[in-house]
């Protein structure tokens, strides 16, 4: 391990995003009460202060969440493409209902691609790869990862040993919740939480 003592490592995922069925999932943007969350975080970063690196998904929410944040820490934003959200391209779109029915079907699988989505246990093992090389850079401080819901709970679930499951995901809302871990043992020192919470953490 080549990060020093004591460190955290924080994974946070994008907020509230404006849906557009007709634009890539990838590509899709924050919308106004999105902004506005990272908007409040940037102003007042509480415990990400000590945060000496940002790195982020390639994914334009999650790249729209972490470059403003990096600025103000002013640190540079790193870009890892294979921190992106669980493959959903096979479908594409899903209107609401049946995409609660397809993510709750690819967590309760993970073993099986579920109509061509990328399986779980795949999704898994990509982002626990990706973490684990960010850990082997050397850092002075803390370290954010800025990612999405359905590999962050992947992630949480590795980290913490238990089996994939959707009962831990970041849950309702629209995402704008973070996790921590400690870069000694890795293991999870409290479950999802808002991202306001890190403002009374300073």
């Amino acid at each position: 391990m080549s990060y020093p003592q004591p460190c955290t490592i924080r994974y946070l995922t994008h907020p509230q995003v404006r849906i557009d069925p007709g634009t890539d999932v990838r590509r899709w943007s924050l919308n106004a009460q999105g902004h506005a969350r990272v908007a409040a975080l940037v102003a007042e970063p509480g415990a990400l202060r000590a945060t000496r690196r940002v790195i982020s998904s390639d994914e334009t929410k999650a790249v729209e969440t972490a470059a403003p944040l990096a600025r103000a820490l002013g640190v540079d934003l790193e870009i890892r493409p294979l921190m992106h959200e669980n493959d959903r391209s096979a479908t594409g779109f899903l209107p609401p209902d049946e995409f609660e029915r397809v993510a709750d079907a690819f967590f309760a699988n993970p073993h099986i691609s579920i109509r061509g989505w990328e399986r779980a246990i795949d999704a898994q093992a990509r982002i626990v790869a990706e973490v684990n090389a960010c850990l082997a850079a050397p850092c002075n401080g803390d370290l954010l990862i800025v990612g999405h819901g359905a590999v962050g709970t992947l992630l949480f679930c590795a980290l913490t040993g238990i089996p994939i499951d959707r009962r831990h995901d970041q849950g309702p809302g629209g995402g704008g919740c973070w996790y921590a871990f400690d870069a000694t043992d890795r293991n999870p020192l409290h479950g999802w939480q808002p991202l306001e919470a890190l403002h009374a953490r300073a």
